[in-house]
């Protein structure tokens, strides 16, 4: 059975709580802990952000990892999966990927994003419904310098949510929070008349600095954000 997050987490707090990776002490670098569990980095790199969430290690750029001195509580905001937010509502799931293409950087990206111009995105708009109901339209850009896998997956099935989670570590997430018209894009998506005020999530995705990927979810009238700290 392939070594999953969960099971590094669970290892690393038991060093940690009987310590045998005490306060102060340095933790192996991602590299090291995934040949050491036999799993990719992607795996570690979950495990070690959610031990950083719940505020028992401490994680700087270039410094490695270490074990706090104490735990902390720390407010945080995790990815969510679309699947999983229309299942929490009691609904039924269900997806499609409206258009697919690969193209440079627009201007406007290439300079949000710090992108060069020979780089080339993967840029994907795909409906999530909640029981054959709009639920979100997703707008996406994927930067293939960072993830080229990207380019081989098959997102008709499943959308990049999802994969992205699942496949690409991060380092950094930058969020933005918007009301915003409904055009008559949105409008024709998400079942709602053009000028319709809309709930507009944008966020940028990196790993050590590069832009993974640029996204903006836009939800249909009436939604509601709750979060937990």
């Amino acid at each position: 059975m392939a070594t999953t997050y969960r099971d590094i987490k669970a290892d690393l707090l038991h060093q940690i709580t009987q310590g045998q990776l005490p306060p102060g002490s340095t933790l192996p670098n991602e590299v090291e802990l995934a040949a050491t569990y036999g799993c990719a980095r992607a795996t570690v790199n979950r495990a070690m952000r959610e031990l950083a969430d719940d505020g028992f290690i401490e994680r700087r750029r270039k410094a490695g990892s270490r074990v706090r001195d104490a735990p902390v509580r720390q407010a945080r905001f995790t990815i969510p999966v679309t699947r999983q937010e229309v299942a929490d509502l009691g609904a039924t799931y269900s997806y499609a990927l409206v258009s697919r293409d690969v193209a440079p950087a627009p201007d406007r990206l290439r300079a949000r994003l710090g992108l060069a111009a020979q780089d080339h995105l993967l840029h994907l708009v795909c409906m999530h419904y909640a029981d054959g109901a709009p639920y979100q339209y997703e707008n996406r850009w994927i930067n293939l310098s960072a993830t080229p896998d990207a380019a081989h997956f098959d997102f008709a099935q499943s959308g990049p949510n999802e994969w992205l989670i699942a496949q690409v570590p991060f380092t950094d997430v930058q969020i933005s929070f918007h009301a915003v018209p409904a055009d008559a894009t949105l409008a024709a998506h998400l079942d709602c008349a053009a000028g319709d005020a809309l709930f507009q999530v944008e966020r940028t995705t990196r790993l050590d600095r590069q832009a993974v990927t640029f996204v903006q979810l836009s939800y249909r009238p009436g939604h509601r954000m709750t979060t937990q700290y």
